[in-house]
C-alpha cells in the first residue's frame, strides 16, 4: 500500500482517533493530572519533519494540535518534572524524566533469520505465530514473576507488537531497574555473527527457574511452527544452522548426523529432529556428553522460540513509543490493542485499515437517525478496539482511586502538584 492521503489521516483524527480514551489511558483519571500535563508527545510530519517536547494540558487541546499539524504518526515519551513544552524556559537540572511506563517491543525482522514463509517487511498469519508466542511467554512471565496487572498489548500496524505495563510501581522504576528487569527477561543475545544466542546456564548445568517455566509450552511450540509449519532444517543451510549449535565437545553428533542428511538431504525437519533425539537418546547415560547434548536441545528450543526483545527500547525512561491507534504509513492500518488471551486468532491482515474505516463512517452515515448520538467511532469496526482500551483504562483508574482512599502512591503526589502548577 502507499502512503495513506492526507485527507484521510485527517478525517480519522477528526472524526475517529480515541484522544478521549488515550487521554484516560495516560491519565489514570478524569481530570488532568501531571501524568497527562508534563508528558511529551512527539510528532512525525510529512518530509520527515520531527517536533518534540510536545505537551498538552486536556485531550480537547491535544486533538486540536494533532489535527492542524496533521502527523504522519506521534509518539509517547516520559513525564517529565517540567512540562515539556516549557523546556527551553527550565534550567536543564530542572528537566528530567520522572514516570514512565516499562515498554517493550518485538519485531517479526528479528525472526527473519528463522521464518521462511516471509522475509524483510512481508508478514502472514503463519509466522504471526512467532509474535504470538513471545506474547504468550512474556505476558505470563511478567503477570507471574513480578506481579504486573496493567498490561496493554498493541499491534504495531505492520510487523510486531508493543507492550505497556501501567502499574504504579513500574511508573517508577529507575533506568537501571528497567535494564534489570529487560535483564532478567533476555535469554536471546548476540548479532548475527553469533550462532549460538542462548547463554543463560553454564554447561549442562539446569537453566533459571524462570526461563524452564517457558520450556515447555515453548517446546510444543517448538514442534508445530519450527518443524512442521516453517519446516526451517529442510533447507542445507537450515540443517548446517541447527549443527553449529551442537557443542564442539559432541562433534561425533554433529559428524553423524552430516552424514545421515547429506545422504538423504530431503528428510522433513522433524525427521532430522529425530535423528538429533536419536543420536542422543545412543549416547552412554551419565556421561558429561549426553548431559551437554540434553541442555543443548532444550537451548536450541528457546533460540528458536523464546521472544526476542529490543532491549534498547526497555531500558531507558525517556524513550519514545508509537502511540496506540496510530496509523502504520506503509500499510494504512491501525495500530490497535490486542487481548493476549485471544493473541493466537489475531490476524494482522484483518486488522482495520484508516481508507476501510471511512468507508465504514460513510456507509453508517445513510442510516442514522436524526434523534441517534454516537461517537463515530462506534459505527465502525474500530469499536472494539477502543473499547478494550476503555476497559484497560478503567482498570488504572480504579487503582488510583483505591490508593487515594488508602493515601499511598504516586498518584496522589501528581494529582496534588498538578493541583499547585
Amino acid at each position: 500500500m502507499d502512503a495513506v492521503p492526507d485527507e484521510h489521516m485527517l478525517a480519522f483524527y477528526r472524526r475517529l482517533y480515541p484522544f478521549k480514551s488515550v487521554f484516560h489511558w495516560l491519565n489514570h483519571g478524569h481530570t488532568p493530572t501531571r501524568l497527562f500535563t508534563h508528558r511529551e508527545l512527539a510528532f512525525t510530519l510529512k518530509g520527515d519533519v520531527y517536533l518534540r517536547y510536545n505537551s498538552f494540558n486536556t485531550a480537547e487541546e491535544m486533538k486540536k494540535q494533532v489535527c492542524t499539524l496533521n502527523p504522519t504518526r506521534f509518539e509517547i515519551g516520559p513525564v517529565y518534572s517540567a512540562r515539556p513544552r516549557d523546556k527551553k524556559t527550565v534550567r536543564p537540572a530542572a528537566f528530567k524524566p520522572t514516570l514512565r511506563e516499562l515498554v517493550f517491543d518485538i519485531d517479526m525482522t528479528d525472526y527473519d533469520s528463522i521464518r521462511t514463509c516471509c522475509s524483510d517487511a512481508a508478514i502472514c498469519s503463519r509466522c504471526w505465530t512467532f509474535i504470538a508466542i513471545a506474547v504468550r511467554v512474556l505476558d505470563k512471565a511478567l503477570r507471574s514473576q513480578f506481579g504486573y496487572k496493567h498490561l496493554l498489548w498493541v499491534y504495531s500496524g505492520r510487523r510486531g507488537i508493543h507492550l505497556w505495563i501501567s502499574d504504579k510501581e513500574v511508573m517508577e522504576l529507575t533506568d537501571d531497574q528497567r535494564k534489570a528487569i529487560v535483564g532478567w527477561l533476555t535469554v536471546i543475545a548476540g548479532g548475527k555473527e553469533m550462532n549460538k544466542k542462548v547463554n543463560v546456564r553454564l554447561g549442562s548445568k539446569p537453566l533459571p527457574p524462570s526461563v524452564q517455566m517457558a520450556l515447555e509450552p515453548l517446546a510444543e511450540a517448538f514442534t508445530e511452527l519450527i518443524l512442521e509449519d516453517q519446516d526451517c532444517f529442510a533447507s542445507k543451510e537450515g540443517w548446517e544452522t541447527l549443527l553449529r549449535l551442537i557443542p564442539d565437545k559432541c562433534e561425533s553428533v554433529t559428524a553423524s548426523l552430516r552424514r545421515t542428511w547429506g545422504k538423504d538431504p530431503d528428510r522433513s525437519s522433524l525427521e532430522k529432529w529425530d535423528d538429533l533425539k536419536r543420536e542422543v537418546k545412543g549416547m552412554e547415560k551419565g556421561t558429561f556428553q549426553r548431559a551437554l547434548m540434553m541442555a543443548t536441545i532444550e537451548d536450541i528450543i528457546l533460540q528458536y522460540t523464546y521472544p526476542r526483545l529490543d532491549a534498547e527500547v526497555s531500558k531507558h525512561r525517556n524513550h519514545l513509543l508509537k502511540a496506540p491507534f496510530c496509523i502504520h504509513p506503509k500499510t494504512g492500518r491501525v495500530c490497535v490493542p490486542v487481548d493476549p488471551n485471544d493473541i493466537d486468532r489475531f490476524d494482522p491482515e484483518k486488522v482495520p485499515t484508516v481508507t476501510q474505516l471511512l468507508g465504514e463512517l460513510d456507509r453508517a452515515g445513510e442510516d442514522v437517525k436524526p434523534d441517534e448520538h454516537h461517537s463515530d467511532w462506534e459505527k465502525t469496526s474500530l469499536k472494539p478496539y477502543i473499547e478494550m482500551l476503555d476497559r484497560h483504562a478503567a482498570g488504572l483508574m480504579e487503582e488510583v482511586r483505591q490508593n487515594i482512599r488508602n493515601g499511598t502512591g504516586i498518584y496522589e503526589l501528581v494529582i496534588d502538584l498538578s493541583a499547585r502548577s
